[in-house]
């Protein structure tokens, strides 16, 4: 059985988007369920690692940070952007000395990093542990350091390892 569904919740998950994209009727849920278990099947071939997660108590209170930032960082852009002050701004790249180590760790501090706007994740150097990313308003660089080691590292390790 777990060799034909490997992953029954990402299964499910996707004939639901199937279904909530298109419209319901038994073709679409026999597409969608054979889409999901291509989709799947395709996932196991890949033979992912499974997360290792010490601290599940600390999740939901990083989605709530996140969530957090990224409704402040859409404000925040979205003012620069429509006050005009583009002489005012300075764009800019920042280094940042990672301790986290763990991939699973890492993958979701570059969705939370890409998640919110006037941040881009450029590059990151595994034997040198450092995360390069792109400021769209740069005031102070070591404010950046501060926030992604004490508000994101720090929970994620917390989490992870």
């Amino acid at each position: 059985m777990n060799r034909l569904l490997p992953y029954p919740l990402l299964i499910v998950s996707i004939v639901v988007m199937w279904l909530a994209l298109t419209r319901f009727s038994v073709g679409q849920l026999l597409l969608g369920a054979g889409v999901a278990l291509v989709a799947a099947q395709g996932l196991a071939a890949l033979r992912p690692s499974t997360p290792r997660l010490r601290r599940w108590d600390l999740i939901p209170k990083l989605i709530g940070i996140v969530l957090l930032d990224i409704v402040r960082s859409n404000i925040a852009v979205a003012r620069l952007i429509l006050s005009g002050k583009r002489a005012k701004r300075k764009s800019g790249f920042v280094a940042i000395p990672l301790e986290l180590r763990d991939p699973m760790g890492l993958a979701v501090l570059a969705v939370i990093i890409t998640s919110t706007p006037g941040t881009a994740w450029l590059d990151y150097s595994d034997r040198r542990g450092v995360l390069l990313l792109h400021i769209f308003d740069l005031v102070d660089e070591s404010e950046w350091v501060d926030l992604i080691k004490t508000r994101y590292e720090y929970l994620l390790m917390e989490i992870f390892e």
